[in-house]
């Protein structure tokens, strides 16, 4: 095998797109569970660096290491793929991959009055009526 077969063959296994949206899966699972990289990284073996490859789809997540994370974060695997029951809840929540997204979810769900709740709903969406 030459230099740039061999080249060409590397450039194919390397990480693309799937393993982009994979890894931002794992990390909205991740950070749900309020998991730390290293915390999940000891569950699996691994470095917290190695959690970030795998977090940034910058490393493919082979199957074995999917069924890993799966049960480390209290999943089935199917939750990290498009086509599952889950995957419109999780294409929704994939929002919150955002700082302020997630402090907004957080201070919402510790307000207990459900009327407050629905007040703050209606006016969210009255200014994200005025947005457009």
């Amino acid at each position: 095998m030459n230099k740039s077969s061999a080249a060409k063959k590397m450039k194919q296994r390397s990480a693309g797109k799937p393993d982009v949206e994979l890894g931002k899966r794992i990390r909205l699972r991740r950070v749900e569970q309020k998991i730390s990289q290293a915390e999940l990284g000891d569950k699996l073996g691994v470095s917290f660096q190695q959690v970030q490859k795998y977090e940034k789809g910058v490393n493919r997540v082979g199957a074995a290491r999917l069924q890993q994370i799966a049960t480390a974060l209290d999943v089935p695997v199917t939750f990290f793929y498009d086509g599952d029951s889950k995957a419109r809840e999780v294409e929704s929540l994939l929002f919150l991959d955002s700082a302020f997204s997630l402090r907004l979810l957080r201070a919402y769900s510790k307000i207990k009055d459900q009327t407050v709740q629905r007040q703050l709903v209606s006016l969210m969406e009255s200014i994200a009526a005025n947005e457009s």
